[in-house]
């Protein structure tokens, strides 16, 4: 009473305006509500169907409206009803003139803005419906003077701000749902005057604070949700007053502590959600004795200690259990079967350990069963496996990552239900040869056996697999072919083989699986790439690295337009990257590395403008950078080591973040210090290889004057007697002639055979340097060495010129002062 008497100024000097306003006006009628409906049609923007404006008519009487009600005894409009309609607008302050209104449902619409203060005059509803749409601002506190108000909705909007206590002092209020707002601070204390709630959802809000006590003194309370806030602390004990209680859900909370075990009270509990939270210590064995009980979901905790055992009749109605990602121990008690209604159960990553029961089959409506990644183990025959045949409804078997001791894959798996979609057992030490029975369950799409020991060929029978779109059976020890009747499942889209010991050519029917989007075909023993592999326009994922593949990358790589990752390295493949690379568009991870490609790096590198990282190395590139890698500003990673590229590394674009390992083993290459190479002169012989170029290059690096005198005398008289420009033609690399050149300077083969060659100008050049270090330069034994090098009485045995150059960047660097 004193609260009540507190009150009543406020609400005074809330309704005063309204009172005033209804005495200085004329008693309001039909005509009235006929207005304010209209003000409301006016404010709606987008009306789907048109209803209001081809219903909403002043021809016609307001009581026959689309979703109008009007009293019998006082002909004014008691329920305003406009479900779902679709409709876009605001709600006047003229709806507050429906002063007779008792019912208000304006659900799954899109009416936007703030409630109006006047509808607080509607002081008769017992029903608002406000859900779904887009109202906003705080909820106002006058809907704490709706007396009669037993049913209040409004989910799914856009309130802020705190929820108003004065909703805590509704005499009759049986539903209260505030669910699905953006509203913040604590459950309001007072929350336990509601003593005739049934339904409280308070769920996917921002409420903070702990649940407060009060919450067990709402003793009709059915349905309780404070799921997806940011509640902290413990669950009161209080809770165990709720014996009406059908459903309780916390999940998507912080909330600590234990689970408190007078929740085993609630024996009208259907329904128990505590999932992600921090709960601890053991689940209270009261909760596996609860006859009610459909779902209980304690997933997502930190759960320890061994699960209780199900004795009696404890939940024979229970079809779902959820106890996964917890700290559980011990094993799975055999008395899980008693709950023989169960119909899903994940008890995945926890730390079960002993024998997997075989008990399982006497769950008969058992779809779902998941027991990965805990440290169970199994008989070697698998009796569990063969038990779960007993389940004829069953739709996904999952058990990977646990210790099965080396068991065997049994024949009897392809009695298991025909309705198993999903099948994975990756991570348990299975041996032997996976068993051609499992070609028997045709409805599988998922089938994963990756991590084990199987041996033998891949059977044939997975072709019977029509529905199969996912296949993992990488890291075995299979062997043999890919068999061709893979090529039958036009619906597959992941195919993972890598890390086995399969060889011969990769079939070419798989370029006809043109659902492919994902093939791991890496670590094996595959000798050849079909050409129809390019077919696959479908592909995001390639990979066939570590093969013994052989011959050249695909002419027409560039039909692979949607793959985003290429891996083929560590193989044989020789010949050039092809140009048409360019048309990976959405290309971001690109590995060449570890064959024997040649020739230079295409310029349309320039065009794969999503790539992130590209690994060259270990190949046999040649030629320059392309300078159209600059514009890769998303390139990450460039490795192009340990080929012979020559030339200026590029430093603009993402070469500025590169250092010298992605260039180290190119030995012509030079740049920025800080790639650690040479810097480039404008001058550089590798511009040009004729004799002129070649005295560019000698006469900056000699610090002798003695030395510039004498090969100005190496390249000038002597350049007439054995320049090869005078004795070959444009189209000829070796010819044969009659020419004589000065006797002295003439290589051998020229002299005995008439064969011109490049290789007798580096013999005269040669002998010319040995005149020269046997006179005024004999102290740089560096150009003593080359010169021998050069005159090699064998054509054969002599260096090219572009090893004479290399040779004499390299002196220049490192023996001669700079200049």
């Amino acid at each position: 009473m004193g609260n009540t008497r507190s009150m009543l100024p406020l609400i005074l000097v809330i309704l005063f305006p309204y009172f005033v306003c209804s005495l200085s006006t004329q008693s309001p009628n039909i005509t009235t509500d006929q207005s304010a409906l209209l003000v409301l049609k006016s404010r709606v923007t987008s009306d789907p169907r048109n209803l209001l404006a081809t219903n909403w008519s002043v021809t016609t009487s307001v009581c026959s409206w689309i979703g109008v009600t009007c009293g019998s005894k006082n002909i004014r409009v008691t329920a305003l009803n406009l479900t779902g309609m679709g409709r876009v607008g605001t709600i006047p302050p003229d709806l507050g003139n429906l002063s007779f209104l008792s019912s208000l449902t304006i659900v799954n619409n899109s009416f936007q803005g703030s409630l109006p203060n006047q509808l607080a005059n509607l002081r008769r509803l017992n029903h608002v419906n406000l859900g779904n749409n887009k109202i906003s601002g705080e909820i106002p506190s006058w809907f704490g003077f709706f007396t009669r108000l037993r049913s209040l909705y409004l989910f799914g909007n856009n309130f802020t701000g705190l929820i108003p206590s004065s909703l805590c002092y509704l005499p009759k209020l049986e539903i209260l749902s505030l669910e699905k707002n953006n509203l913040q601070g604590y459950i309001p204390v007072r929350i336990g005057n509601l003593s005739t709630l049934k339904i409280l959802s308070l769920e996917s809000n921002m409420l903070s604070g702990q649940i407060p006590g009060t919450i067990g003194d709402l003793l009709n309370l059915e349905v309780l949700s404070f799921r997806e806030n940011n509640l902290t602390g413990p669950v009161p004990s209080s809770i165990g007053n709720l014996t009406f209680l059908s459903s309780l859900d916390f999940s998507y909370n912080t909330l600590s502590g234990t689970i408190p075990f007078q929740i085993g009270n609630l024996q009208n509990l259907e329904g128990l959600f505590l999932r992600h939270n921090n709960f601890t210590g053991f689940i209270p064995p009261s909760i596996f004795n609860m006859s009610t009980a459909r779902v209980i979901r304690l997933g997502s905790n930190q759960l320890s200690g061994q699960l209780p055992p199900i004795t009696g009749s404890g939940l024979p109605k229970l079809e779902g259990l959820f106890l996964e990602l917890n700290e559980l121990s011990g094993p799975i008690p055999s008395s899980i079967s008693n709950a023989s209604k169960l119909i899903i159960l994940q008890l995945l990553n926890n730390s079960f350990s002993g024998i997997v029961p075989d008990t399982f089959g006497n769950l008969k409506d058992l779809q779902r069963f998941d027991i990965s990644h805990n440290n169970l183990s199994s008989e070697p025959e698998l009796r569990f496996l063969s038990s779960l045949t007993n389940c004829k409804d069953l739709e996904v078997v999952i058990f990977d990552d646990n210790p099965l001791i080396s068991g065997e894959l049994p024949v009897s798996v392809g009695n298991l239900s025909a309705s198993v979609t999903l099948f994975y057992a990756s991570h348990c030490s299975i041996k032997g040869r996976i068993p051609r029975e499992i070609g028997n369950l045709s409805q599988l799409f998922w089938l994963g056996l990756d991590y084990n020991g199987f041996t033998g060929t891949i059977p044939a029978t997975l072709g019977n697999l029509r529905e199969l779109q996912n296949v993992n059976l990488g890291s075995n020890k299979l062997q043999g072919s890919i068999p061709s009747e893979l090529c039958r499942l036009q619906r597959l889209t992941y195919l993972t083989l890598t890390d086995n010991e399969l060889s011969g050519p990769i079939p070419a029917c798989l370029g006809d699986v043109v659902s492919l989007r994902n093939l791991f075909l890496g670590l094996n023993k595959f000798t050849s790439i079909p050409s129809t592999l390019t077919r696959l326009n479908g592909l995001l994922f390639l990979e066939l690295s570590s093969n013994s593949l052989t011959g050249s990358l695909p002419v027409d790589i560039g039909n692979w337009k949607s793959v985003t990752n290429l891996n083929l390295s560590e193989n044989r493949f020789s010949g050039a990257i092809p140009s048409s690379i360019a048309g990976l568009m959405h290309l971001t991870h690109l590995s060449l590395s570890g064959n024997m490609l040649q020739g230079s790096v295409p310029q349309s590198f320039g065009e794969l403008i999503s790539l992130e990282y590209l690994d060259l190395s270990r190949n046999n590139l040649s030629g320059e950078i392309p300078k159209s890698l600059e514009k890769l500003r998303n390139l990450k990673y460039l490795n192009a080591s340990f080929n012979r590229l020559q030339g200026e590394i590029p430093n603009g674009g993402p070469f500025g973040n590169y250092s010298s390992p992605s260039f180290i083993g190119n030995e012509d290459l030079c740049g920025s210090p800080q790639f650690q190479v040479p810097p480039c002169r404008t001058d550089d012989p590798s511009r040009g290889s004729s004799s002129s170029n070649l005295l560019k290059y000698i006469l900056p690096t000699i610090g002798s004057a003695i030395l510039i005198s004498a090969v100005v005398i190496v390249l000038l008289r002597r350049q007439s007697d054995f320049g090869i420009a005078k004795l070959l033609g444009e189209e000829d690399s070796m010819a044969q002639t009659k020419t004589l050149a000065t006797i002295g300077y003439m290589s051998p083969e020229y002299g005995s055979e008439g064969i011109v060659s490049t290789k007798g100008d580096v013999y005269s050049f040669g002998i010319l340097e040995k005149e020269k270090g046997q006179q005024s330069w004999i102290a740089y034994l560096p150009f003593c060495q080359l010169a021998l090098e050069c005159s090699a009485d064998l054509a054969e045995e002599r260096i090219d010129i572009q090893q004479v150059v290399a040779t004499l960047k390299k002196i220049k660097t490192i023996y001669l002062p700079s200049t």
